[in-house]
């Protein structure tokens, strides 16, 4: 099998290539394969994604309960992040809000003991449990919680966000923490980054966008409150290669700044609802059909490959 080195080489390109970088043309074409690719990926693709456990349960507080606990866990491997929420969901029993607004952090905390997610153990998922129960504690529901501190007229959703995870680690920690006072270097403060403190919050954005969006039978679009074109794309590894690739962001480090700039480039494609591509970029890299080595045969089979700066010029061993 041999494999190609890529040069940005305006000569060596195809006409299609130097159309993707003229600042014309851009947009136009963008957009174009942007759109295909958002519907060749459709829910059929599900089974990839931890969205999945979302889909199998109707009542909308057990999609939230489900949705910040496997958004949460959203990082790693697929296969591996799958296999951990169906352990937990498994020791939760088929009606996770019940089980939430029933839990007992001190007493059922045992039953988590064997959960590892990479670098999160089990006490991080019993402090997260206990967080959510008094979110629905104190405004009935994890949507109403977010509502608390969520302003509308925002062009991003940083603020709300940002409100959303100082209230939560604000809540009562003893349960984990008998001195009621949350270590800096707690763990469970992985699930709740800030965009204040320039994180790009891939999951917790994630979440948002499971909530929020609607209408293609993907995402659950469980709150109405607030508009889609407030959501900032959840910054995974994959997007964070793939975005510079097709023009998206000039950026070289990923974090909250990036994640708004390629948000602010989709929204020239749709500026109600930018972050619609999010599932179908991710599947190119989730699936290895762009890898992160350039490799000949899979690069000229890609879907956007007429977008891709490093389109191949010239072929090596």
């Amino acid at each position: 099998m041999r494999r190609c080195s890529f040069l940005l080489n305006a000569e060596h390109s195809s006409p299609e290539r130097r159309k993707a970088h003229d600042p014309v043309m851009n947009t136009a074409l963008l957009k174009e394969k942007l759109d295909a690719l958002y519907v060749n990926y459709d829910r059929s693709y599900l089974s990839t994604d931890p969205l999945l456990f979302l889909h199998n349960h109707d009542d909308p507080a057990d999609v939230e309960v489900i949705g910040l606990l496997a958004s949460s866990l959203a990082y790693g491997h697929v296969k591996m992040i799958q296999r951990n929420i169906r352990r937990v969901l498994a020791l939760m029993g088929g009606r996770p809000a019940k089980y939430v607004r029933n839990f007992d952090a001190r007493s059922r905390a045992r039953d988590f003991s064997d959960i590892c997610h990479r670098f999160n153990r089990g006490p991080d998922i019993v402090l997260l449990l206990h967080y959510i129960k008094q979110m629905m504690e104190a405004d009935g529901s994890i949507g109403e919680f977010f509502r608390a501190g969520f302003n509308p007229g925002a062009q991003t959703i940083e603020h709300s966000l940002s409100s959303f995870v100082e209230r939560t680690l604000a809540l009562d920690c003893t349960p984990i923490y008998p001195g009621g006072t949350l270590p800096k270097d707690a763990r469970v403060r992985f699930f709740f980054p800030s965009p204040s403190g320039g994180s790009a919050c891939k999951r917790l954005n994630l979440f948002l966008r499971w909530m929020v969006r609607c209408g293609d039978m993907l995402d659950v679009g469980l709150w109405d409150f607030v508009s889609p074109s407030q959501l900032v794309i959840p910054l995974d590894t994959h997007i964070a290669r793939i975005a510079p690739l097709i023009g998206l962001t000039k950026r070289k480090t990923a974090g909250w700044l990036m994640a708004v700039e390629i948000t602010e480039n989709l929204k020239k494609l749709d500026p109600f609802d930018p972050v619609k591509y999010d599932f179908a970029l991710c599947r190119l890299g989730i699936l290895d059909k762009c890898p992160k080595s350039p490799h000949l045969t899979t690069c000229q089979k890609c879907e956007i490959g007429s977008l891709c700066m490093r389109g191949p010029s010239r072929t090596g061993p």
